[in-house]
């Protein structure tokens, strides 16, 4: 029995006991948790409904969760239930019901819900500026937006994966100045791009095109073209793939900002103060009111993100989230203010804010980049420690902390690694199935014969993986998944250490040996899940 089946039994119960004791039904939620407890002696869960429901309904909560514990014991798949404190109910499942995780987890989707299907949502990440290759932020980002996109995706969500490039403004300009410089063989300019990608880049653009030099428009447009490829190959390479690749610059051009602007200053979102025009962001919980156009008439920066909210809005989108890097805390108000004033809901707008991250060596931060001078990018992590390793690195911590990744842990094949402890645990029951093969030995479905603790305990983490995956979509927090890969790992590592699962020798397989068979296929199949939502490998060998 999976906790979301339990929870349900629980709720369906209560219901019942509150008719037929005449008392308030309105007053049951609409979900009723249950818990793993801290300690495992109390049960393999524990609810706290009698807490909640006892002052709306006039009753003691322990008499009430006494009632509670008496009517699920005559449930077949509760084994034992007990009232604990002021009104906590623990529960012990029966070891029949608790095959039935083993066979859930064996059913392809498992983990996957429908909770969020019909909903369509824009995820918009990483948006580096096409003016060097991406730094350790947009790796994060590329690692976490694309593994959100995945939970996202597992609970019933439709997700376009979308990528800004931003090839307008002034960095542009810096950019397309240094790459001149770099062809004539002359120094940096003030403010410009170093790192001997600029040469390459700058190189290129004459091969391509001879005369660029006297054309600086040719070289803007090939130089942000070689650009914005090696940045889709680095994504691409590092697992991590975009539906849109959506250009800044075509709002410009195509009239989209202009077109825009003016609807804004019809509806009156829009006022004009000390010569510019000014967006009433304020009515929208921003902290001041932003200047959309400047006093010289040239769009600000943000003209230009309600152009492209309005052209997201087009496509038919219920929910659009942003995933910005630490600078960008004051977006939140103001994209929520852009998509209110633009005759949307401002709740539509999600901004999730990433923290910074740091390469450590030797205990020493690593500084030096490869190619992009003192900015270390995210082909120097890959190179590193692999793609695998930088993914799980970037994943299993939440963003909203700063995040120091150890090189020399991350190259360790031991399990102080967390990606290699995941990976060789899915390992070991990828080699106990494949030897269970060679000997002819099938896997088994008596489940009542699991009744070791070791084993109660390999399935109710298993059973737990779905509601993982839920609070992971949820919140958008999809190191949750790794976390709980991690604490999979430890309980199989300890299942596998006390309880045997292949016959020794010549001594005869048992229906216990082939259950226990099934039950590593259950874990394998949990772990292979897991790490496919995070984007990371789950190898058969190591």
């Amino acid at each position: 029995m999976t906790p979301e089946a339990l929870a349900d039994l629980v709720r369906t119960t209560v219901a019942q006991l509150l008719a037929d004791r005449g008392l308030d039904t309105a007053a049951l939620p609409e979900q009723v948790t249950v818990e793993r407890p801290r300690n495992p002696e109390h049960g393999d869960y524990a609810t706290n409904i009698a807490l909640q429901l006892a002052k709306k309904v006039g009753v003691n909560p322990r008499e009430f969760a006494t009632w509670l514990a008496e009517a699920l014991l005559t449930q077949a798949a509760i084994a034992k239930a007990d009232v604990a404190g002021p009104g906590f109910l623990n529960l012990t499942i029966a070891t029949e019901a608790q095959g039935a995780i083993v066979e859930d987890a064996l059913k392809d989707g498992y983990g996957t819900g429908a909770e969020l299907a019909g909903q369509k949502i824009n995820l918009e990440f990483v948006s580096a500026n096409p003016t060097g290759p991406i730094h350790l932020g947009g790796a994060r980002w590329a690692a976490v937006g694309d593994a959100i996109g995945r939970v996202l995706q597992a609970r019933g969500a439709e997700i376009t994966r979308e990528y800004y490039i931003n090839d307008a403004g002034a960095q542009i300009d810096r950019f397309v100045n240094s790459l001149i410089a770099a062809a004539k063989g002359e120094p940096v300019p003030e403010d410009g791009y170093a790192g001997t990608y600029v040469g390459e880049i700058a190189a290129e653009v004459l091969r391509r095109e001879p005369g660029a030099l006297g054309d600086p428009a040719t070289v803007r447009r090939v130089g942000l073209e070689l650009m914005t490829d090696e940045i889709k190959r680095s994504l691409a390479d590092f697992g991590t793939h975009f539906d849109v690749f959506f250009s800044e610059l075509t709002l410009h051009q195509s009239g989209a900002v202009e077109g825009t602007v003016e609807k804004l200053k019809a509806s009156g979102s829009l006022y004009e103060k000390d010569g510019a025009w000014w967006l009433r962001s304020t009515d929208y919980g921003d902290d001041k009111d932003r200047v959309v156009i400047k006093g010289d008439g040239n769009p600000a920066y943000i003209a230009g993100d309600i152009a492209y909210l309005a052209d997201k809005q087009s496509r038919g989108y219920d929910r659009f989230i942003y995933m910005l890097g630490a600078d960008h805390h004051g977006y939140t108000a103001r994209l929520k203010a852009a998509a209110a004033v633009l005759g949307g809901d401002p709740d539509s707008v999600e901004v999730l804010i990433g923290q910074l991250v740091n390469l450590v060596s030797g205990g020493q931060p690593v500084r030096m980049s490869k190619r992009a001078g003192t900015v270390i990018t995210m082909e120097d992590l890959v190179d590193a420690v692999g793609v695998d390793a930088a993914r799980y690195a970037m994943i299993r911590s939440s963003v909203d902390s700063s995040l120091d990744i150890d090189l020399d842990l991350l190259r360790k094949h031991s399990n102080d690694n967390p990606v290699y402890y995941v990976q060789y645990a899915h390992a070991r029951t990828s080699s106990i199935l494949r030897n269970a093969a060679d000997l002819g030995i099938t896997p088994g479905e008596d489940f009542a014969l699991l009744t070791h603790e070791r084993e109660g305990d390999l399935i109710r983490t298993i059973g737990e993986f779905p509601r993982v995956v839920a609070t992971a979509a949820e919140l958008r927090e999809p190191h949750r998944v790794a976390r709980y890969l991690e604490e999979l790992a430890g309980t199989y590592h300890r299942f596998q250490q006390d309880c045997r699962v292949l016959p020794r020798g010549d001594e005869e397989t048992t229906p216990l040996h082939q259950v226990r068979l099934q039950l590593v296929n259950a874990t394998r199949r949990v772990f292979a899940a897991g790490l496919g939502l995070l984007g990371v490998t789950a190898p058969e060998r190591m």
